[in-house]
């Protein structure tokens, strides 16, 4: 059964900066998860499931506009969960609708936390690799127009491949 997520990716050259410095941080995920802003989290889909929901993400594409996004600085979970992510400052109601709407469709989703657009950055470490991953990127800033989001696909090796990409034309 594919494991599905839904994510706008970070973009150049800031995708490469984030995934750097998530490797530096100590990370196992940072090359196995490009930097994003969840829509989906992971979400096991049955194979009949996945072209309806395909579907779904491309009339959900159809109806939500490009907008401007902008990640600054550092922010945490903790102490509920050991994440350390860099804050979605701009474009936070533009994510709220996209994941509303990604979750409407076929494929039925309950979150364990409410949603909460971020790009993580370091999850499952030690307090101080988390510490330094907070402090580190601090000052990160990074400004881009969001003009699509991506439907990656799980492959059971432990990273996750652009299986499509979905424009916002609304």
């Amino acid at each position: 059964m594919p494991v599905v997520g839904v994510a706008v990716a970070v973009p150049e050259p800031w995708g490469t900066t984030l995934r750097r410095k998530r490797a530096v941080y100590g990370d196992p995920q940072a090359r196995a998860v490009p930097p994003h802003v969840t829509l989906l989290p992971p979400t096991e889909i049955e194979d009949p499931q996945l072209p309806p929901f395909l579907e779904h993400l491309d009339g959900v594409g159809g109806r939500h506009a490009p907008f401007v996004m902008t990640l600054r600085g550092t922010g945490t979970f903790r102490p509920v969960s050991p994440v350390v992510f860099v804050q979605v400052a701009r474009g936070i109601p533009a994510c709220e609708q996209l994941e509303r709407d990604v979750r409407s469709g076929p494929v039925a989703r309950d979150l364990d936390f409410p949603y909460h657009p971020h790009v993580t950055v370091g999850h499952h470490l030690s307090d101080d690799q988390l510490d330094i991953a907070f402090d580190d990127l601090a000052d990160f800033l990074a400004e881009f127009e969001v003009t699509a989001f991506e439907v990656y696909v799980h492959d059971g090796d432990g990273a996750w491949r652009t299986h499509r990409r979905v424009e916002l034309r609304g």
